[in-house]
């Protein structure tokens, strides 16, 4: 595993999450808290991306399309697809894709730059 840059720390605001592309791989980088963290950047449910609307609250990501939501510290899965404006919807389009944690990397800072270990 190597140490690659993902993007500048100044391109980065605190609970917006950012799309990067590394090698084959997209990512989602986020400061939330102090603290920065690369998560896999497409949704485990629908593969939306997540630094498009995704939301960050409590520690967590909220994808934009059926609301799924995964802690950003592990990428544990925190409520599946509850698509919150029809929840009997969600309930059903969930059943479609198996349940999944968020895949994370770890991070760092070196040269100005967030590094994830990929």
């Amino acid at each position: 595993m190597k140490w690659k840059d993902a993007v500048r720390v100044s391109k980065l605001k605190p609970s917006k999450p950012k799309m990067v592309n590394i090698g084959l791989r997209t990512l989602m980088i986020v400061e939330n808290n102090g603290e920065y963290h690369a998560t896999e950047g497409l949704c485990r449910h629908m593969r939306w991306p997540l630094g498009l609307g995704g939301k960050i609250q409590d520690g967590c990501i909220r994808c934009p399309l059926h609301q799924t939501t995964h802690r950003l510290e592990d990428g544990g899965l925190v409520e599946w697809s509850p698509f919150p404006l029809f929840p009997p919807y969600g309930k059903l389009v969930g059943k479609f894709s198996k349940k999944k944690d968020l895949p994370i990397y770890e991070t760092r800072v070196k040269g100005g730059f967030i590094q994830v270990k990929i």
